[in-house]
């Protein structure tokens, strides 16, 4: 596996694990608008990827499917750059984290400002996990 690919094992699509993520009462959530990200990070737990992300906008923020799949495009493409410091940091631990993005303006952004946040969720996250 090539160290900067986003491959279909690192996306979270178990419901069972997608239910734990936005029903326990052990999941925690960072913002830095336009994207929530809900997290959930798990003791002891082996899976075959340390990490599993997902992505979600809404249809109720944007009408059209056009711009809903932009806005995951730029979300998954911003992740998968920036993902490695977290998975690094994941496995030295011994853990594993399920995160969901979640999409919450009504409007499109630049990639660059989406990469910005992105950025900024994933170092608080780092900070607030393990910092």
């Amino acid at each position: 596996m090539a160290p900067c690919s986003l491959t279909k094992r690192e996306r979270l699509v178990s419901k069972k694990l997608i239910d734990e993520l936005f029903g326990g009462d052990k999941r925690k959530a960072l913002s830095a608008y336009p994207l929530r990200m809900v997290y959930l990070l798990r003791e002891g737990v082996t899976v075959e990827t340390p990490v599993q992300v997902l992505i979600s906008v809404p249809k109720r923020h944007l009408k059209h499917a056009v711009d809903r799949n932009r806005v995951k495009r730029q979300i998954r493409e911003c992740y998968r750059r920036q993902k490695q410091l977290l998975i690094d940091r994941v496995n030295a631990q011994g853990q594993t984290l399920a995160i969901a993005l979640i999409w919450q303006a009504n409007r499109l952004y630049p990639t660059h400002e989406v990469s910005a946040c992105v950025e900024k969720l994933l170092k608080l996250l780092e900070k607030r996990c393990w910092g």
